[in-house]
């Protein structure tokens, strides 16, 4: 079985919705940011504080690559893992790239209170997240399903989304 890949922003529910799918269909998920700060004994925070951002995204795109070889997987991909083109070919030829969606408030109400976010720790996350949105909006369309999250439990997303899977395969 091929893959299931969710990316989105932050905030729009891939890790919750990652678990529901994985129990409902009977696979694994495999978070990619959680295998990057195994295999960095870094969090996230510290690899963006120690190293910047263009190093974290090179250890993103390898973890990608190593994780994409797996098959019958639900990979929970970062947020910002999309910006990349290689990253989003190495996703698209292991399975099927469903993009989970939330409005800019929504995100700021999942993420507000969470000081593990390192690109929101600004004077103004509400201002950064539609900026961010709004650059990232056209590398998030080029996924195969686009979901909304808006209103739904995860539960309800997953099934939203093995229907939609369905489809695809």
């Amino acid at each position: 079985m091929k893959n299931i890949i969710l990316t989105g922003f932050m905030g729009t529910g891939k890790t919750a919705v990652g678990k529901e799918l994985a129990r409902l269909l009977n696979m694994k998920l495999i978070d990619v940011d959680t295998e990057i700060e195994d295999a960095e004994k870094m969090t996230i925070n510290e690899i963006f504080k120690q190293c910047g951002e263009p190093r974290f995204r090179e250890i993103e795109t390898e973890m990608i690559k190593k994780l994409s070889e797996s098959k019958n997987r639900i990979i929970s991909a970062g947020g910002g893992a999309v910006l990349k083109q290689e990253n989003m070919g190495i996703l698209s030829k292991s399975g099927i790239v469903v993009c989970l969606t939330a409005t800019p408030e929504t995100i700021l109400r999942r993420t507000g209170n969470s000081n593990d976010r390192p690109l929101l720790q600004v004077e103004n996350p509400l201002k950064k997240i539609k900026e961010l949105l709004n650059f990232r909006k056209p590398f998030y369309e080029k996924a195969d399903i686009m979901i909304d999250t808006e209103g739904k439990t995860s539960l309800q997303i997953a099934e939203e989304i093995i229907e939609k899977v369905k489809d695809k395969r």
